[in-house]
């Protein structure tokens, strides 16, 4: 029985993070339908690029265009795009070419076995891509809101006078209190573990949501 070749797409928003997890679980889905893994396209950047950046994405139209592949492997589906318009662009060109897009978090794909469109996915497709979107406006909404908060606090934001440290330097320099945060400690926890003052995790909180923000 001939093996189907499929290409695994993963993506992370930052170098921070790591693409580990979705390899192994794609691989091992990949393994246990008996596909051939053609090619494993990692990339590094945020879902919200634009098409001329990502050139994981241009690289699997590439496998796709050239019939190198029949299918692609995500782990969700906003690992491929958090612009709605890069999302269903990059789907509908796999399509012309009978390429499918199948997302293992939710168990669907793109095209049915008789190469149509699936209206499942396609609906799926539509709100899980509007859920991703509202996800990244809901972050930024928080972050406004906890920076005006803070500043109704009097918490001074941004760099400190004549520091010059940039958001990367500052989170680099208090690695502890961002290990702390992550973990889910409160910032007043944090505080007491790390000796650092109150405003500092405040201020190291808002920059590791602002990262995330950019990234997302």
């Amino acid at each position: 029985m001939n093996q189907i070749p499929v290409a695994i797409l993963v993506r992370v928003s930052t170098n921070k993070q790591e693409t580990t997890r979705q390899v192994s679980e794609l691989s091992a889905y990949a393994e246990s339908k008996n596909y051939q893994i053609v090619e494993i396209v990692e990339e590094c950047v945020s879902g919200r690029a634009s098409v001329d950046d990502r050139v994981g994405l241009k690289r699997i139209e590439e496998l796709a265009s050239t019939k190198q592949i029949t299918k692609v492997l995500v782990h969700e589906i906003s690992r491929v795009a958090r612009r709605n318009s890069t999302l269903h662009r990059f789907v509908e060109n796999l399509e012309s070419w009978g390429v499918s897009l199948y997302w293992h978090s939710q168990g669907v794909e793109t095209l049915l076995i008789n190469g149509r469109r699936n209206p499942a996915a396609s609906l799926m497709l539509s709100m899980l891509s509007e859920l991703a979107r509202n996800e990244v406006e809901v972050l930024r909404d928080r972050i406004k809101s906890g920076l005006d908060e803070a500043r109704r606090k009097g918490v001074k934001l941004g760099r400190k006078v004549g520091t010059g440290m940039d958001r990367d330097s500052f989170l680099k320099k208090h690695t502890d209190v961002v290990k702390l945060l992550k973990q889910g400690h409160s910032i007043r926890h944090a505080g007491k573990i790390s000796a650092k003052g109150y405003s500092t995790i405040q201020r190291v909180k808002a920059a590791m949501e602002q990262e995330l923000a950019m990234a997302a």
